[in-house]
C-alpha cells in the first residue's frame, strides 16, 4: 500500500479509504490511486477486508446474454461507473430463464457480494428467496421483484410512442411492427406494443393486426426473416417500428433482400442505439435512452442502500431522445 501511496503521490491512508470505500475522496485523488494500483499490481485481500468491514467491494451483474449488444454496453458502463466510485464489478448471464435470474440472486449470496445490478426477464417476484436476501439489489427491466428492491425501467411506452408519431409525422400510413410471440402478460414487449398502439390511435390510424409480425426466434436469421416477411405482405407497409436495435439491425437485411429501399419506401425505427445502429447502412434511426444516466443513477442507488439498507425502495424510468438517422429521413 505504501507503494501506491508514492507513486500516486497521497498518504497511505487516502489509499486505504479508496480501496475501502470508506469515505470521500477527490475523483482526480481516486484516479491516481486506481492508475497506481494497476501500475504496481497492487492486489487488495478482500477476506481481509470483508473480515474487517464486512464488505467485499465487489457488485454483481446478472444479464441475459453477455453479447447482446444492449447488455453488453450496459454491463460496460455499470462497470465503468463502479470502478470510478471504487467497486469491482463481476458479470454473469441469466440465459433470460427464471432459474438463471434466481441462481444469480442465490450466488450473490453465496459469494458475498455487496450488492447485485438484475436484469430480470422471468423472475417471479413472488420467490420466497427474494424475501430473504438481505443485500442491495437494482433490478433492470420490467420484473421489479414486487416493488420490493430499487428499479429502473426504460421508457418503453412512451419511447416507442415516440418512435412510432416521428414515422407518422414522416408520412407513413401503415406502420408495421415486430415483436416478440406473446402479448399475455405485462412485459418489456407488451408495453411497447401498448406505446405503439396508443401513437396510432391518437393520430387516428387504427392499428391493424395484419402490420404485426411476430419474430420465429429472437435471433439475427428471426428478425431477417421478419424483414423480408414485411416486404413480400403485399399490405402497403411504408414504416416499421421494432422494439429492439439488434432485431431492427436483422428487418433492415430482410426489407433489402425482399427488394425494398430503405428509408425510400419504407421508414424504419429501432430502440436502444446500440453502437452498432449509427454505423449500419442505412444508418438506424432508434429511440436513444440515456444509458449514461442508467448506470450513474443504478450506482447511486445500489451505495446508497449499502450505506443505509432501511432506505425505502425508489424507482425510476431513464429519459430518452429519438436518434433520427437515415433509416427514418
Amino acid at each position: 500500500m505504501s507503494d501506491v501511496a508514492r507513486l500516486a503521490g497521497v498518504s497511505t491512508m487516502t489509499v486505504s479509504n479508496v480501496v475501502n470505500n470508506r469515505v470521500r475522496v477527490s475523483d482526480a485523488a481516486r484516479e491516481r490511486v486506481l492508475e497506481a494500483i494497476r501500475e504496481s499490481g497492487y492486489q487488495v485481500n478482500l477476506t481481509a477486508r470483508s473480515l474487517r468491514s464486512g464488505r467485499t467491494g465487489v457488485i454483481g451483474v446478472a444479464v441475459p446474454q453477455v453479447g447482446n449488444p444492449y447488455y453488453g454496453m450496459l454491463g460496460s458502463l455499470l462497470i465503468e461507473e463502479a470502478r470510478r466510485r471504487g467497486y469491482e464489478v463481476t458479470i454473469g448471464e441469466t440465459g433470460a430463464l427464471a432459474d438463471g435470474e434466481a441462481a444469480a440472486v442465490a450466488q450473490s449470496r453465496w459469494l458475498q457480494l455487496d450488492g447485485l445490478f438484475l436484469s430480470a426477464v422471468e423472475l417471479d417476484p413472488e420467490l420466497p428467496l427474494l424475501s430473504a436476501v438481505g443485500f442491495p439489489i437494482v433490478m433492470f427491466g420490467e420484473q421489479g421483484g414486487g416493488g420490493r428492491f430499487d428499479h429502473i425501467m426504460l421508457p418503453n411506452e412512451t419511447g416507442t410512442a415516440a418512435a412510432t408519431a416521428h414515422l407518422i409525422d414522416q408520412g407513413c400510413e401503415r406502420i408495421a411492427v415486430v415483436t416478440g410471440s406473446s402479448l399475455d402478460r405485462l412485459n418489456m414487449v407488451t408495453r411497447r406494443y401498448n406505446g405503439y398502439r396508443s401513437a396510432l390511435e391518437d393520430r387516428g390510424l387504427r392499428p391493424d393486426p395484419e402490420l404485426r409480425f411476430v419474430l420465429d426466434s429472437f435471433s439475427w436469421e428471426g428478425a431477417r426473416d421478419a424483414g423480408r416477411r414485411i416486404a413480400a405482405s403485399g399490405l402497403g407497409v411504408d414504416g416499421v417500428v421494432v422494439f429492439s436495435d439488434s432485431v431492427a439491425v436483422g428487418v433492415l437485411r430482410g426489407l433489402r433482400d425482399g427488394g425494398v429501399s430503405v428509408p425510400d419506401d419504407v421508414r424504419v425505427i429501432g430502440f436502444d442505439d446500440i453502437p452498432v445502429a449509427a454505423q449500419f447502412i442505412p444508418a438506424l434511426s432508434t429511440v436513444a435512452p440515456d444509458h449514461g444516466w442508467i448506470a450513474a443513477k443504478a450506482v447511486d442507488l445500489i451505495l446508497a442502500r449499502i450505506a443505509d439498507p432501511a432506505v425505502p425502495p425508489r424507482q425510476f424510468t431513464a429519459p430518452f431522445e429519438l436518434k433520427l438517422r437515415e433509416s427514418s429521413a
